[in-house]
């Protein structure tokens, strides 16, 4: 019997609801615990970096199946599918080497897209149109323009999106969010945004730098997809390919959507940005390197009500995290539960082991509602969130406009530093404002057959 998709059966529920007088949600006790026809239905795409760990969050939940696994290269799509039937002690998950087969099947229900940059925009537009949810990698896209279709899309088709800006569902950061939007620090005058610099050899592929023909398992043509043609270099594919341009953009894009994420939840811009971006530093192999991202960088960005941004990665005075400064003090976070500010009752002291020793250090506080008037977005779990609101048609903590506009500084400090120059950003209706060559970089070319539909 074909299996009812989730959005067909919600919208069932919530007629018969209206027309007959009975519960939109039935009771457990009802269909069983958790019985499959309740379970939401995900397809895995990609299985590099992300997808292994997202995959494994997601197998964890009760109420999702994984019932589809899709990759070009044979040997991680073997690897996907052995994880998820493990999971599981069956052989159900069925392997797809194109995604538009995935897209296409009405039994699934959402999609994990954990794929390179320049895949973003198509294999998104491509769910949302067949009806999916979507859980997908930061940054949101590889330029502004396939960010802008994103979104597009997903409004157009009603779905559901959250991004795997997955510090919004860590305490930390959202209390120091909370903390800056209350105006416990006063007013917010500067915020620095410190990101990793360098090139990781994440594939520990970095000396296989000679042209060579791909490895049978993988479909290069497929995976070059709807970026320029290149010949195939062993070190700029799998997890690597973040350092070429031509299909990543480096740390700046690789991180942007987690700190400044961050940074904007604090300073209330998930649906505006900056208005001026200023290129301070960079060091930019030249292009035709292999890797030809930028290594260290600096850049400053304007917003609304005079606050300056400092982006930076590599220099010794902007810490890896996000700190907001105001006229009355400071608050910083980070990763691991990272915690300061300059005022004692901001902070909580506790007391944690470094090495031998036991030393103390500052933690986020429990504040009240006395102080707290203003409370952000809480969730049980960044990847638990996504499968509540598929339920609830509810906003994620982290959806696809919030996505956009964490990502677009980035992508505008990147187009500075290639043109060398400021650049003024109509945050309104996003465009550049008078620099034909720069507004030339939001975009870029795609490879024929594939087409951005807008």
């Amino acid at each position: 019997m074909k299996r009812v998709p989730l959005s067909s059966r919600r919208q069932f529920l919530a007629k018969s609801a209206g027309v007959l007088g009975f519960p939109a949600i039935i009771p457990a006790s009802v269909l069983g615990e958790n019985a499959p026809s309740t379970k939401i239905t995900m397809a895995v795409v990609g299985w590099g970096m992300m997808g292994p760990s997202n995959t494994n969050k997601f197998l964890a939940e009760a109420d999702c199946q994984i019932v589809a696994a899709c990759d070009i290269d044979k040997q991680n799509l073997e690897k996907a599918v052995g994880t998820v039937n493990a999971a599981y002690k069956n052989t159900d998950c069925k392997a797809y080497h194109d995604y538009r087969e995935v897209m296409a099947r009405d039994d699934i229900d959402t999609v994990m897209l954990a794929i390179p940059d320049n895949w973003h925009a198509l294999t998104s537009i491509e769910a949302a149109k067949n009806g999916k949810d979507i859980y997908g990698e930061k940054p949101l896209a590889r330029t502004i323009s396939e960010q802008q279709a994103i979104v597009n899309a997903v409004k157009r088709y009603g779905r559901i999106w959250q991004t795997g800006s997955w510090q919004r569902s860590e305490d930390n950061f959202r209390i120091g969010a909370e903390i800056v939007r209350n105006g416990l620090i006063g007013k917010l005058t500067h915020v620095e945004v410190g990101l990793p610099s360098g090139h990781n050899d994440f594939a520990k592929t970095g000396d296989k730098r000679e042209v060579s023909p791909p490895p049978p398992s993988l479909d290069y043509e497929m995976w070059i997809g709807p970026a320029a043609m290149q010949d195939y270099i062993e070190c700029r594919v799998h997890k690597n390919w973040r350092w070429d341009y031509n299909i990543g953009g480096g740390q700046l894009l690789d991180w942007v959507g987690h700190h400044c994420d961050i940074a904007h939840w604090g300073m209330d811009m998930d649906s505006s940005g900056p208005t001026l971006i200023k290129p301070i530093q960079v060091d930019m192999p030249p292009r035709t390197d292999i890797w030809n991202t930028a290594t260290r960088y600096r850049a400053e960005a304007t917003y609304p009500g005079d606050i300056l941004m400092t982006i930076a990665g590599g220099h010794e005075d902007i810490k890896m995290g996000t700190k907001w400064i105001g006229t009355d003090g400071w608050v910083y976070v980070n990763r691991n539960g990272a915690y300061d500010a300059s005022k004692p009752e901001l902070k909580k002291i506790i007391k944690k082991r470094d090495g031998d020793q036991i030393i103390e250090a500052a933690a986020a506080p429990k504040l009240g509602d006395d102080v707290i008037k203003t409370r952000l977005y809480e969730t049980p779990g960044h990847h638990r969130n996504f499968l509540d609101c598929v339920k609830s048609r509810k906003p994620t903590v982290t959806p696809v406009e919030t996505a956009h506009r964490s990502a677009t500084p980035g992508h505008l400090a990147l187009i500075a530093f290639l043109v060398n120059r400021p650049i003024r950003w109509d945050p309104v209706n996003e465009v550049i404002m008078d620099d034909p060559e720069a507004s030339k970089l939001l975009t870029r070319e795609y490879r024929s057959p594939w087409k951005l539909e807008g």
